[in-house]
């Protein structure tokens, strides 16, 4: 994450590059750029608090919101509709996001404690379900695209997207981009005696522990930039694009003809909000990392107060991007009332289950799970 500050680098401020910074989780590299040329920390210091609290907090909502979607759709048994398979997709996704984050938040705040392996494997695990996550929300635009708009002869298109598409256009390539994880992530022990520190003890001002990606010395600029924008393309501009124009043309849909006028203008203020969400919680970021590569590219003129600026700006931004992780459950699940109900079920068939077990096996054996499932089954149809 945002732990790159402690880096030995031997800074050019014309040429704007750095030793082995990394372009990993994260990706708030302009701390590397300040502490040299302003003779401060701030960046450093901020993110040592800001990033760990907030990081603590997305993954809470997000396993309690992820957790319940995927509890109640385990419950059902069956996942029967194109809606039902998608949530499922989303909330594996976005729960494995946030299960990465714990680790980020030690990382920034202490030093990484996790060995070799798990620094690899948390890599992967933080950019497959990065990159997942943002794809399907685009499928289930495209889902919703076809299921409004062409309703008539759209059923076998709608299966075919999420039974089988959806393994190619979303973790197919989102496993690809972890190969970059495989090839630079690594732990490194660095020492941090050339980078001017507030007062800290001995220990920690001499050596840490991190896990980030290395890149070549001599090209680490290059592959920033590159990943950046790549990161910018794949995991923003795509999925938005496709996200911003289904759902133009859903309400434009809705919004023509007389009929259902209550649940038009329902079903509208729902689309507008998801495209809102989306955009408000992408799009800072997205600009933030743009920016901070014109000015490593020397496109914006480095300055000192610039530096600062996009430093404190993707941190904050970043954090809002990861948000929306928790927002999903509630914008693609739990705003619509079956769902509700279906949750309101399996949480209350699962706290009497043991109850239940014990007496009905008493008397005539195990019980048959036939009622449950044929009701919570029917409230997920939409």
């Amino acid at each position: 994450m945002d732990e790159s500050v402690e880096f030995n680098y031997d800074y050019s401020f014309t040429s704007n590059t750095s030793d082995n910074i990394s372009e990993g989780s994260g990706f708030d590299f302009t701390d590397l750029n300040i502490p040299e040329i302003c003779g401060q920390t701030f960046s450093n210091d901020f993110n040592k608090i800001f990033l760990p609290t907030v990081y603590g907090i997305i993954s809470i909502l997000g396993i309690v919101g992820n957790g319940l979607v995927v509890l109640v759709m385990g419950y059902q048994k069956k996942v029967k509709t194109m809606t039902d398979k998608y949530r499922l997709h989303l909330s594996v996704a976005d729960l494995l996001f946030v299960l990465t984050l714990p680790f980020w938040a030690v990382d920034v705040a202490k030093n990484w404690y996790f060995g070799g392996f798990l620094c690899v494997s948390v890599h992967m695990i933080y950019t497959i379900n990065l990159y997942s996550s943002v794809l399907i929300l685009a499928f289930i635009s495209l889902d919703r695209y076809l299921a409004v708009v062409r309703a008539t002869n759209s059923q076998a298109t709608r299966k075919l997207l999420a039974n089988r598409v959806i393994y190619v256009g979303v973790w197919l390539p989102a496993t690809i981009l972890t190969i970059p994880d495989m090839v630079f992530a690594r732990v490194q022990s660095v020492s941090s005696s050339n980078i001017n520190l507030k007062e800290e003890s001995k220990e920690t001002a001499d050596s840490r522990t991190i896990c980030q990606r290395m890149y070549p010395v001599e090209s680490d600029v290059i592959w920033i930039v590159v990943f950046r924008f790549q990161h910018i393309l794949v995991g923003f501009i795509l999925p938005g694009l496709v996200i911003l124009i289904c759902y133009c043309i859903i309400i434009t849909k809705l919004a023509q003809g007389a009929k259902g006028q209550t649940l038009k203008k329902k079903a509208l203020k729902t689309t507008v909000i998801l495209i809102f969400c989306f955009f408000c919680c992408w799009l800072p970021y997205c600009v933030g990392i743009f920016l901070d590569n014109l000015v490593m590219l020397n496109v914006l003129t480095p300055s000192c107060e610039l530096q600062q600026a996009l430093g404190k700006w993707i941190s904050v931004t970043e954090a809002l991007a990861y948000f929306h992780c928790c927002l999903n459950p509630i914008l693609y699940a739990f705003l619509g009332v079956k769902f509700k109900k279906s949750a309101k079920s399996a949480l209350t068939a699962s706290s009497r289950s043991s109850q239940k077990v014990t007496l009905m096996t008493k008397k005539r054996g195990p019980i048959s799970s036939v009622s449950t499932e044929s009701e919570s089954s029917s409230v997920l149809s939409s």
